[in-house]
């Protein structure tokens, strides 16, 4: 392949440059026989979707022998400008999907950790408090690098969200991830689940719509990091609606709708580190990102943090590079600046993905 040439406006500095593709690979070095793919417009390091499900869509869950519906949901993801992916939890196997060089790479989390019927049915692993540590060290064995928890779901004996673990257990499942090279997240909604699970030393909280000032305060301290997924969050009016025969938490899910805009923007301004990852699948479009970093602003964050929440500062965070030189040419281009109007990350001129140009 030959060189390739992208001159634009490199995010998030503010100068124009001569960006070049050569071998897959970012080169800032003039490249005189290089096809220029570009003229103007603007660059952005690779987007990120910190938490997606591509065994799930709109049209159901996806067989896990349907590689065909699995390629597609992924590059519907690649299409939306994301050229990585954290797939937030599996039913089953995906590593071969990282072997196809049209598809965005994909980090993986391993199946769920839930106790019975204290998630979505047929996607989780069901397993004792007891044997928590042996099944997180498991998980981590087949991720790459992180493990799902489900930390609430409803408890339908209660009729209400509750905790599925108690601190001393997932201390001990923290330390065995953790020696298995893993960094641990885990779905919460409501406010009771979170304070062990800060405590415990979990590295990440998904959705988090029950945070606290004293939560926010202790995810400061431990460096805890916030995937607050709110294109998803959106559905918890419709969530309570269908609940009618738990009707104490359908008014907690209305409760948790209510209050997260003021919740989560007292965690960004505390200094929560924030992702964004859409929780696409189920009634949300792959491809998402674009609406995930827009609704980031109506927390409260600036346009800048929010598009580096899935771009620059995300990939950092999933040890991934930028656009410096000799990394991986993976990024989107724009023909205005999105961080003038967010809007614009709808419609990516190019999305290169090691240094295809799609």
């Amino acid at each position: 392949m030959g060189a390739l040439r992208f001159t634009g406006v490199v995010l998030p500095g503010d100068e124009q440059r001569d960006l070049y593709v050569v071998d897959g690979r970012v080169s800032y070095q003039p490249v005189a026989s290089a096809e220029t793919v570009t003229r103007g417009g603007y660059i952005v390091p690779g987007l990120v979707d910190a938490h997606c499900h591509l065994w799930n869509s709109p049209e159901g869950f996806v067989d896990g022998a349907d590689h065909d519906r699995l390629r597609d949901n992924a590059r519907q993801t690649r299409d939306g400008g994301a050229t990585l992916i954290r797939d937030c939890g599996c039913p089953y196997d995906t590593a071969w999907m990282n072997d196809e060089p049209d598809l965005p790479e994909i980090i993986r989390a391993g199946k769920h950790i839930a106790q019975d019927k204290r998630y979505i049915t047929g996607v989780y692993t069901h397993t004792d408090a007891a044997h928590l540590p042996a099944q997180m060290a498991a998980e981590a064995r087949r991720g790459d690098g992180w493990v799902k928890l489900v930390g609430d779901w409803i408890d339908r004996g209660a009729g209400d969200l509750a905790p599925l673990w108690g601190l001393d257990e997932l201390r001990a499942g923290m330390t065995a991830a953790h020696a298995a090279g893993a960094r641990v997240t885990a779905h919460t909604f409501s406010e009771a689940a979170l304070p062990d699970l800060v405590a415990s030393g979990i590295d990440c909280i998904e959705h988090g719509t029950g945070i606290t000032d004293e939560v926010i305060a202790a995810m400061v301290e431990h460096g805890t990091a916030l995937v607050p997924t709110l294109v998803n969050i959106r559905n918890f009016p419709s969530i309570a609606d269908s609940a009618g025969k738990y009707p104490t938490y359908a008014e907690h899910m209305r409760s948790l709708y209510e209050e997260h805009p003021r919740r989560l923007r007292a965690a960004y301004e505390a200094g929560v580190p924030i992702y964004a990852g859409t929780d696409a699948g189920g009634g949300i479009a792959h491809g998402s990102i674009a609406e995930e970093v827009i609704a980031l602003t109506g927390i409260g964050m600036s346009a800048v943090d929010a598009l580096g929440a899935a771009s620059w500062r995300a990939r950092a965070w999933l040890g991934r590079p930028g656009l410096e030189e000799g990394a991986p040419a993976d990024f989107a281009c724009y023909s205005a600046n999105p961080l003038d109007d967010l809007a614009v990350l709808r419609e990516p001129r190019h999305v290169v993905l090691r240094g295809v140009v799609h």
